[in-house]
């Protein structure tokens, strides 16, 4: 059980570490007006993909699957964590683009449609979830909430870091070091599910 939790503030902590539209919209609030303004972007992403983690979840919960069905989705869950670790893989440098305004409509329409966040929570940490709520009275909800600290905490860190480091972490040889060790832990997670579900239909 110990385990299950601890892989809940990692997948959150990794989460919010990968290159996406809320941490390049952070590093560019960051460049453009400082690292105590982008504690606005993270505090409306943070409340927006709890909101979609929640609403995930309940459907989940209302559409009553058998533990079979979140052993299957891991399987796809697998998948998308070695695809997510390909594209961390290759992560050379992290600039932050053009100027723009970050509003609360953007980033609502930035996280609401973002197709991978949807997929990451439904075939990914859904159905661990799920299988701690077999385990432990109310565990799904525990692990979902696990897995938005791991992220918050892992944002703000990034950002903190991006705002006082940004020359180190912005040097070629250093960036894809962090970001392969991001990736073989995708991997690892990837692995682990595949191995757990496999047993599980074989009964064992």
């Amino acid at each position: 059980m110990v385990q299950e939790l601890i892989t809940a503030l990692l997948l959150g902590f990794i989460g919010g570490l990968i290159p996406g539209p809320v941490i390049t919209a952070v590093f560019t609030e960051i460049l453009q007006s400082g690292f105590a303004r982008s504690f606005r972007i993270i505090f409306i992403a943070f409340f927006l993909e709890t909101l979609v983690a929640v609403i995930s979840l309940l459907v989940v919960i209302a559409l009553n699957f058998r533990e079979a069905v979140f052993r299957g989705l891991s399987f796809a869950g697998a998948v998308i964590l070695v695809w997510i670790a390909f594209s961390i893989w290759k992560v050379k440098r992290i600039d932050s683009g053009e100027k723009v305004q970050f509003g609360f409509w953007k980033i609502t329409a930035m996280i609401i449609t973002n197709g991978v966040l949807w997929t990451y929570w439904i075939t990914i940490c859904i159905p661990k979830a799920m299988l701690l709520g077999e385990r432990l009275s109310a565990g799904e909800y525990t692990f979902m909430g696990l897995v938005q600290i791991g992220w918050l905490i892992s944002t703000i860190m990034a950002a903190f870091l991006f705002s006082r480091f940004r020359k180190l972490l912005s040097k070629p040889e250093v960036v894809p070091v962090v970001f392969k060790i991001f990736a073989l832990t995708f991997v690892y997670f990837a692995i682990d599910m595949t191995y757990k579900s496999i047993m599980f239909f074989a009964g064992v």
